[in-house]
């Protein structure tokens, strides 16, 4: 995303999230391979601190006076789809500005937005979409503020799912693959978990889709199914009334939970698929050319269970041969981390 301020680039940039007081960092520069080699990958939190401490503090982690690159998260931005206006292209902000004063969660005048075409313009229909990313000013001036009690530099705001996309087209092109649709579902908080459709190096689909609580401590997959079995197994008719407080002995607090769980893990790939099925109805000329998941340590269980339930090939998001170093980071930094990487992948002749 280009904004007014743009400044020159780096090739050795910081690259930082700042939302609801936590900032995830990663610096990386390139190695003499041409590869971003993770060097540093951190969380750091605001807590109660002041402005002026945490400024202290992160200052004290080297990361004062960098030229620095912004990703917003999902929960800071509105990322819409419309119809492109019949304008030129110099005109298309405005158009669009007009275009979405009614879909926007506040008053139009309180929003920066950019825009970008819905795929690489080959397929038939493409042209005529466009992403629009809506922004509060608020969450903007929160990060100017920042970066300029940091002393940063800000030649760039992305958002996570152009990063996605950046990533996944950088393993479609490992694969020699890039032409083929691809299929990334990233889980990087407890919240959500973000899907996007690439091709040819630019974004088709995204999606959004809410996380049950608990998501990533519960039982997927093959263990999910044996705990449902017993949990029904455990169901035994009694003559009288058992309290919820019996001793140890009882299982029906934990059977009632476990089925629980099993419906929310089911609402969550009911939603996937409703998702996946859109983009064959919507892009059948289109098919995709495979799906890959990220879940932290838990990315290849996902992938096993998502491949079961869906009836496709799934595979984990594997990104250590394209940023050495990686590994070796914590995995919680990892998880929360990683969607970052994908803005050192962006080029400079992207709007988005």
């Amino acid at each position: 995303m280009r904004w007014p301020w743009k400044r020159k680039s780096s090739h050795d940039p910081l690259i930082v999230s700042w939302c609801a007081g936590t900032l995830a960092y990663v610096r990386a520069p390139r190695n003499s391979e041409g590869l971003f080699a993770v060097q540093h990958m951190g969380i750091e939190r605001q807590g109660t601190d002041s402005m002026e401490d945490f400024v202290r503090r992160l200052q004290g982690l080297g990361l004062k006076g960098l030229v620095t690159h912004v990703m917003l998260r999902p929960e800071q931005y509105q990322l819409l789809q419309i119809d492109t206006p019949p304008v030129a292209p110099e005109e298309l902000r405005a158009a669009a500005r007009f275009q979405i004063r009614e879909m926007v969660n506040v008053h139009i005048d309180d929003i920066t937005l950019d825009v970008m075409q819905v795929g690489d313009g080959q397929q038939r229909g493409t042209s005529n979409h466009l992403f629009v990313v809506a922004a509060k000013n608020e969450v903007v001036r929160e990060v100017i503020a920042l970066g300029d009690a940091m002393g940063w530099k800000v030649p760039v705001i992305d958002i996570q799912e152009t990063a996605q996309r950046n990533l996944q087209s950088a393993l479609a092109k490992q694969d020699d693959r890039l032409e083929r649709a691809d299929a990334a579902i990233l889980v990087s908080d407890e919240h959500q978990a973000v899907l996007t459709i690439s091709a040819n190096d630019e974004l088709f689909f995204t999606r959004r889709l809410d996380l049950p609580p608990g998501f990533l401590s519960m039982a997927w997959g093959a263990d999910a199914e044996l705990v449902q079995e017993e949990a029904n197994d455990a169901f035994t008719p009694v003559s009288e009334y058992v309290p919820d407080y019996a001793g140890a002995g009882s299982t029906s607090s934990t059977a009632f939970n476990d089925n629980a769980d099993s419906d929310r893990l089911q609402r969550f790939v009911v939603e996937l698929q409703r998702s996946l099925d859109l983009w064959d109805r919507t892009w059948s000329s289109m098919p995709l050319g495979g799906i890959r998941v990220y879940a932290a340590e838990r990315s290849v269980e996902m992938a096993n269970w998502l491949s079961r339930e869906l009836g496709q090939a799934v595979s984990g998001i594997e990104l250590s041969a394209q940023f050495p170093g990686l590994q070796s980071m914590p995995v919680a930094d990892q998880a929360y981390c990683l969607p970052l990487l994908g803005v050192l992948l962006r080029t400079e002749t992207r709007k988005l």
